[in-house]
């Protein structure tokens, strides 16, 4: 009995991947050694009990077709039901899987809910601007890059801090008994530092930088906004800051900032818990002030609703219209005042929390801009994510241009560390790439390490080789690629705050970053590495990607092993396209690859 269906050839699902709204969807599945009488396709649209059935033709032996056309955008589920004819009984079959590509036979109907293929529907294809889809980014967290003061003279000093004396501390923080931070450590990286730094920014290939917030705050990392109207004073001021995107712009470089808004700081302007706004301003001062609808109070003023039990945050309501308008009026709101200054776009914080309507009035105001960008903090596969028990609809085509891709990460690291199998890390990303429309996955903010995670180098033992590796896959998967400040030179760390340690000027491992300034010239280079289409190899230890675009091919092969391996192109297989990379793959054909060694082959020398 031969039973078969992959979501990931279009011999069998066609077009792959996501599919724009009222486009048909063919089917084919085969069943051959078998006698069958009858096969259905049933389609449940999300959050639907009710499925619709599409009954599948036998129009040549053993193959059965049928076609399905959504009628509105959002996430559809699907299994096929097979009825078998075996020693004269009648039995119920049906044909599933936990993700997609290759399915399998299963006898229980009950599993069927978290075994069926997924088809994402989108209403409109989402258009970020060439600068972004072309680009190369640079992530920088403004306090620990560098001090463009001549003397190193820290500006803007704060209260309840302490100052480090030399780059080389490591970061720390200093807590209260319940463990709350009572002192923040700053090394005085500024605005004058990262103009002073774009000479270096643009040899080493960068097009975009992403910084971390500059909105003043209390903290270092600045995710607890006191004013969204105003620079930090360590920083520098709105004059440095328009010196900073003239000189960006100039350079070829844009800019993307961090939208901090579903929560402020504690001591904010809008919360002012400790009285510093005045005795008599602020949501936790006064109940008549502006603010205080923005907030949920349980006890007044101590015990309010804030971000993941951190006092320090306290959480905004963003269903509030006057907040809305706050964040995102046509006029004098926080977005028209960075935009209309020169911002190329916007990362939003933690997207999970922001409700859908507002992101999408986001994106209406980036809209009435020429080529503004909005991307999302989203950790997990953004097609089909839930939060707080609702379904998010990032990928429509109303909201988000692209998604950090955090997924990636994961899998380029236990790729590395050989935590999973070529094979399940393959079929990983393959189901992340079926998820998404095309142009959004695109898109995606691809990373190996932020300020939310362990530096690549310490998240791969030490081993620089490693982290090469780690470097290449980024640069060939579809996505921006986006370089957290410092790990292209060697850059440890641990998890927060070890993972933001000042850059290490002077100190830097050379090797290193030479070979990432190599990728980034290749990527720039090489079109089918932007916009190419993605199929994905595996098989003997080795992990493979293969990028093509207007018949351009580039194929990157990784001996994923501690051991010697030798290559042969039949034992790997392809995920994704009828277009068969084996043959181009074939001059490797013998090659013995050391641990963890790599070749990438073109169409050029193939």
């Amino acid at each position: 009995m031969y039973i078969h269906f992959d979501s990931w050839q279009e011999k069998y699902k066609k077009p792959f991947g996501a599919i724009k709204v009222d486009r048909p969807v063919e089917f084919m599945l085969e069943a051959y050694d078998v006698d069958v009488t009858s096969v259905e396709l049933y389609v449940y649209a999300d959050g639907k009990l009710i499925p619709e059935i599409v009954g599948m033709e036998n129009k040549s032996s053993g193959r059965y077709y049928a076609t399905y056309i959504p009628r509105k955008s959002g996430l559809y589920f699907y299994y096929f039901k097979l009825v078998i004819r075996q020693h004269e009984h009648e039995l119920v079959r049906y044909y599933c899987a936990n993700g997609g590509g290759q399915g399998q036979l299963i006898e229980n109907s009950e599993v069927l809910e978290n075994n069926s293929y997924q088809l994402t529907c989108y209403d409109k294809t989402v258009n970020a601007p060439e600068w972004y889809q072309n680009g190369i980014c640079y992530q920088i967290f403004p306090d620990r890059f560098y001090n463009g003061n001549l003397d190193g003279y820290i500006e803007g000093k704060k209260r309840d801090t302490f100052i480090y004396a030399t780059i080389q501390d490591d970061p720390m923080y200093i807590r209260n008994h319940d463990g709350s931070i009572a002192r923040w450590d700053f090394y005085g990286g500024n605005l004058k530092g990262i103009i002073k730094k774009i000479p270096y920014l643009k040899k080493l290939g960068i097009s975009i930088i992403y910084l971390n917030p500059i909105f003043e705050a209390a903290s270092n990392h600045r995710y607890d906004t006191s004013d969204y109207f105003k620079i930090d004073p360590m920083l520098g001021n709105e004059k440095v800051f328009k010196e900073l995107l003239t000189k960006l712009h100039k350079a070829g470089i844009h800019l993307i900032l961090d939208g901090v808004f579903s929560h402020v700081g504690r001591n904010s302007k809008y919360f002012n818990f400790n009285g510093n706004y005045g005795k008599h301003a602020g949501a936790a001062r006064d109940k008549n002030s502006e603010y205080y609808p923005w907030f949920s109070f349980e006890r007044y003023p101590d015990k309010y609703r804030c971000w993941w039990g951190n006092a320090d945050l306290p959480v905004v309501d963003k269903n509030n219209p006057q907040f809305q308008q706050f964040i995102y009026g046509e006029k004098n709101s926080v977005l028209a005042k960075w935009n209309q200054l020169g911002v190329d776009g916007w990362r939003l914080d933690v997207a999970d929390e922001l409700p859908d309507p507002f992101i999408a009035k986001i994106r209406k105001n980036l809209d009435g801009y020429r080529e503004r960008l909005l991307l999302g903090e989203v950790w997990e596969d953004a097609s089909n994510k839930v939060a707080y028990s609702q379904r998010r609809h990032y990928v429509k085509g109303d909201e988000l241009d692209g998604v950090m891709n955090y997924p990636l990460r994961e899998a380029i690291l236990d790729l590395l560390a050989q935590k999973r199998s070529a094979e399940t890390i393959a079929k990983e990303m393959m189901k992340l790439r079926e998820n998404y429309p095309l142009d959004f996955y695109l898109n995606s903010l691809n990373n190996i390490g932020t300020h939310d995670t362990k530096r690549v180098l310490t998240a791969l033992g030490g081993d620089v080789n490693k982290v090469k590796r780690a470097f290449e896959l980024l640069f060939m998967f579809p996505g921006v690629p986006c370089i957290y400040y410092g790990d292209e030179v060697g850059l440890s760390g641990g998890t927060d705050p070890d993972n933001r340690r000042f850059y290490p000027w002077g100190r830097e491992d050379h090797g290193l970053l030479e070979h990432v300034r190599s990728l980034t010239a290749k990527r720039q280079a090489e079109p089918a590495l932007i916009k190419g289409e993605l199929t994905l190899l595996a098989g003997e230890g080795f992990f493979g990607v293969g990028r093509y675009q207007a018949g351009r091919k580039v194929v990157y092969l990784l001996n994923a092993s501690e051991k010697p391996n030798e290559f042969y192109a039949d034992k790997l297989q392809q995920f994704h396209d009828e277009w068969n990379l084996r043959a181009m793959m074939t001059k490797a054909n013998g090659k013995e690859f050391g641990p963890f060694e790599s070749i990438m082959l073109t169409s050029d020398n193939c």
